[in-house]
């Protein structure tokens, strides 16, 4: 795997977003709906599949494609990729209050990460999305999850939103300028 390398800012209380910075040539991969700005350069393309397979078939993408339906995500995965020649940021945020989560996956086990259907908000270009099915019939009856969620795979950094009912700050997320 080699995800791409971003620089990020997590910004805000009751609704957080993610300012993610690129390099040139950097790209982020978001859900369809997330993007809530982006500076001069950056361009965006609709993509049916999250781009970690370089040659795969247009089957291979129907199947991806369908399974994140399944999950009740978009058909499609947006991709932002900056064109220009400095740096230029992109925001993303989710519909609802909570709390943004980055997470490294290189230092996950196994390189993946399990999150619940909605969890997913945008990753390092790189990162692999498919659906885990959970085989315990008694959490997915009663434990809220249900029997669908998304595997995040890769070396990159991801970022999930979590809605919360408390207020909770981790120490990466401090406003500088507070």
């Amino acid at each position: 795997m080699n995800s791409h390398e971003i620089d990020y800012q997590i910004k805000g209380e009751s609704i957080q977003i993610v300012e993610v910075e690129l390099d040139p040539s950097e790209t982020v991969i978001a859900e369809a709906g997330a993007m809530l700005f982006m500076e001069e350069g950056i361009q965006f393309e609709t993509k049916m599949g999250d781009g970690s397979a370089a040659n795969q078939s247009i089957f291979d993408k129907l199947l991806s494609a369908g399974s994140r339906v399944l999950t009740g995500e978009s058909l499609f995965m947006t991709h932002f990729t900056n064109r220009g020649n400095k740096k230029a940021k992109v925001g993303f945020s989710a519909p609802y209050p909570g709390t943004v989560i980055p997470i490294d996956l290189a230092t996950s086990r196994n390189n993946e990460l399990i999150v619940q259907k909605d969890g997913f908000l945008c990753a390092a270009f790189g990162t692999k999305l498919s659906i885990f099915f959970n085989r315990k019939l008694g959490a997915g009856l009663v434990g809220g999850e249900g029997f669908i969620l998304e595997k995040l795979q890769g070396d990159g950094k991801v970022f999930v939103h979590a809605g919360r009912y408390g207020h909770r700050t981790y120490p990466e997320q401090r406003d500088p300028a507070r």
